[in-house]
């Protein structure tokens, strides 16, 4: 990979023509997506209700979602900074409007539906505000569950100001923030440990964007199987001896999980069906980021105390599909009022009223727009057979 010491984002990053659009990130992004929705199912609905089971399904439920901390958040990024990489040398007043304004203003409109929904809801198992001191706070310096929104808009500001910079004096400033924040070394609350320690993804992901082309292009299940077996070992390792606050380990973790998930992704994209199935969900995933934990309150509120009160033989069943079942649930009903719902200001930064017709778009609007989770009109995918 061609490295340019000017602190520029390196890489080939030429955008393909719409029609050419990588199919594996917005599988990648997809399957993020579902997991972040899993472990908010997990951890604040099915892990809250009363099992009276003798098997330790719960138990291996909440482990599952723990093993997945290293890929879900960090994997994320990477993909949002791979897309990012050609945005972020735009000239500042594009940047400012298209990435950071949009970006905060999202932040603020769904933290606000989501401090009135959940205050419905006192019990539910995450944090919100409760007073306007509260909510001030978690607006400004310490982000709520809605804290990618509010990372995103934070990072391009950083991208911008630091890209003249060699790329590796900021890559080795994000690693010491990352591994300083999962060591426990800085306080963290809130969701600001997450703000923190996926700088450096987002930037490998803008910074690498030829290598993470090859990681896609060069996928194997011969690879993936020799770097996922160990990997698991040491995942494993972790967990039983406590290791997780050991400096460096998380960040090291999650770029060998980020590895792994492209990997995955590109070989996904192998059959067909099931790539285009979870690149559609890939291609909408701001709807359902911002929509999905009010639904996961309003379900446990619904279904804690009837499942709760369950026979043994019930919630054997229970424990086993519930997970499942209201995952897909909770993404079809994102979906579906993303569909309703007026997207031209909900969903995106409403637009400036102006007397000049709209611009075509630049070519990076059409394919790596630095967006979270944006929608594309694109021609239906093809099978991967590697970037071209």
């Amino acid at each position: 990979m061609a490295v340019e010491t000017t602190g520029r984002f390196v890489g080939d990053l030429r955008d393909p023509a719409p029609a050419e659009r990588l199919l594996w990130p917005d599988v990648a992004k997809g399957a993020c997506i579902v997991l972040v929705v899993l472990w908010h199912v997990i951890m604040k609905q099915y892990l809250q209700i009363d099992w009276r089971i003798s098997t330790p399904l719960p138990g291996a439920w909440g482990a599952a979602g723990e093993l997945l901390l290293p890929l879900r958040m960090p994997l994320f990024f990477a993909i949002s900074g791979f897309f990012a990489a050609r945005a972020v040398n735009r000239p500042w007043r594009t940047v400012a409007r298209s990435r950071v304004a949009k970006f905060f203003y999202l932040y603020v409109l769904w933290l606000s539906v989501h401090t009135l929904v959940l205050s419905f809801f006192p019990g539910f198992a995450t944090e919100h505000a409760g007073s306007v001191l509260e909510f001030v706070s978690q607006l400004t310096i310490t982000p709520t569950n809605l804290w990618y929104l509010f990372a995103l808009a934070g990072y391009f500001v950083l991208a911008k100001l630091s890209r003249r910079l060699p790329f590796w004096i900021m890559l080795a400033a994000a690693f010491a923030l990352s591994a300083t924040a999962s060591a426990g070394l800085v306080a963290v609350p809130g969701d600001r440990g997450g703000l923190y320690q996926n700088l450096l993804f987002f930037l490998a992901g803008s910074y690498g964007t030829s290598l993470v082309k090859r990681i896609a292009t060069e996928a194997s299940w011969l690879r993936f199987a020799l770097i996922g077996v160990p990997y698991l070992g040491v995942l494993a390792a972790v967990d039983h001896f406590g290791l997780k606050t050991v400096f460096g380990l998380w960040p090291v973790l999650s770029l060998v999980a980020i590895v792994l998930g492209v990997t995955a992704a590109a070989l996904v994209t192998r059959w067909e069906r099931p790539a285009n199935a979870i690149a559609s969900v890939g291609r909408r995933t701001l709807p359902i980021y911002v929509i999905h934990l009010p639904l996961v309150a309003v379900l446990d509120a619904v279904l804690h105390d009837p499942l709760s009160s369950l026979g043994p033989a019930a919630q054997l069943a229970v424990a086993v599909l519930d997970p499942i079942v209201l995952v897909a649930a909770i993404v079809a009903l994102c979906l579906l009022l993303h569909r309703i719902l007026p997207s031209a200001w909900v969903f995106d930064l409403p637009a400036r009223r102006s007397a000049e017709p709209p611009r075509a778009p630049a070519p990076d609007d059409r394919n790596a727009s630095a967006q979270t989770m944006p929608l594309y009109s694109v021609r239906r995918p093809q099978a991967f057979p590697g970037p071209r």
